[in-house]
């Protein structure tokens, strides 16, 4: 199986955005090392959970420290950006890291409203022309000239470059058709609420044309998974993820406790409830019961590729999740 990471730089509670970003660095290097195909840093603005607000900076940083490893972002969101500056930071990135870089875009705000429109400067966001954007983002990585007016006048530097992989991140199959038409990578957030459906795959499939980014379609699915050396201690470790996936519910996004202090916070029956139910989003249990399930999931829906976003709030804990997913999966 291809093995694959996605990468939030969770700021757990009493750690600092400093130690997240180090955190991350250290992950890849493993990462690298153990055999693991690429790694995506996400985009997350105006939290303090999370220090992956530049993705593209911090995946500069560690295509350095990293050999092997492709380096992406999962994904950059282009809403706040022009095509141009989409594209030359990557043909940058891909300059310094050639054949190493993955274009990895998303349509979401990666933020509240807040966030939204300080990084759109007051104006209001322009959120009905992501597809257009990502096209001309395209053909500027690409060095070809758009039809659009605006870019059509310049050129997007350096030029001449190797072309990153380009993928499209979705979470409920509304990206499908465009992924596959435009000849991108399809990238489905399955950790996000669940919903992956073979229709959605098969959509993307069917779609699929050839382009200069992708010569046949490629799916790769990201799951939330805690795993340890038995199944009670992944259970410990994975209830500071499970409460906080609860605040998400209730539109908050707090840091991850410590497993003592998870043990100690006050959960109602229903809680409880949701966190049962939250399990099918939240891969928890041995090395060997997790692995099942993702070759139960590759070979039930075809996938080429998973994706594992872990984060427990040890750093070493978090290490051994993706030692020990190596270990049954390799």
């Amino acid at each position: 199986m291809r093995l694959s990471v996605l990468d939030q730089a969770p700021i757990t509670k009493g750690n600092t955005a400093e130690v997240a970003l180090k955190n991350a660095e250290e992950l890849a290097i493993l990462a690298d090392e153990l055999g693991y195909h690429r790694m995506w840093m996400a985009e997350h603005h105006g939290t303090g959970a999370f220090a992956s607000s530049a993705p593209e900076v911090t995946a500069a940083h560690l295509a350095a420290k990293t050999n092997k490893l492709r380096i992406g972002t999962g994904g950059v969101m282009m809403m706040h950006y022009s095509p141009l500056k989409l594209a030359e930071a990557f043909k940058t990135l891909s300059a310094f890291s050639p054949g190493r870089i993955d274009f990895g875009v998303g349509r979401a705000p990666g933020g509240d409203n807040y966030a939204m429109y300080a990084l759109s400067e007051g104006r209001p966001p322009m959120v009905n022309n992501m597809y257009e954007k990502l096209a001309i983002a395209l053909q500027l990585l690409n060095d070809e000239v758009p039809e659009e007016s605006l870019y059509s006048k310049t050129i997007a530097t350096p030029a001449n470059i190797v072309l990153p992989e380009a993928w499209l991140l979705g979470s409920t199959g509304n990206s499908a058709i465009q992924a596959g038409r435009l000849g991108l990578g399809y990238s489905f957030a399955q950790f996000f609420q669940g919903g992956m459906t073979p229709t959605i795959l098969d959509t993307y499939r069917k779609n699929f044309q050839p382009s200069a980014f992708m010569e046949k379609p490629e799916i790769n699915v990201t799951y939330l998974a805690t795993v340890a050396e038995t199944k009670e201690e992944a259970e410990f470790e994975a209830l500071p993820q499970d409460i906080a996936r609860l605040s998400l519910m209730k539109g908050q996004i707090h840091q991850i406790l410590t497993p003592e202090e998870a043990q100690n916070y006050p959960l109602t029956e229903m809680d409880r409830m949701m966190i049962q139910e939250n399990r099918k989003i939240h891969l928890v249990g041995s090395a060997k019961e997790v692995a099942t399930i993702l070759q139960e999931e590759q070979a039930h829906y075809g996938l080429d590729e998973v994706m594992i976003c872990s984060i427990p709030h040890s750093q070493e804990k978090r290490l051994n999740v993706y030692r020990l997913l190596a270990e049954e999966l390799f």
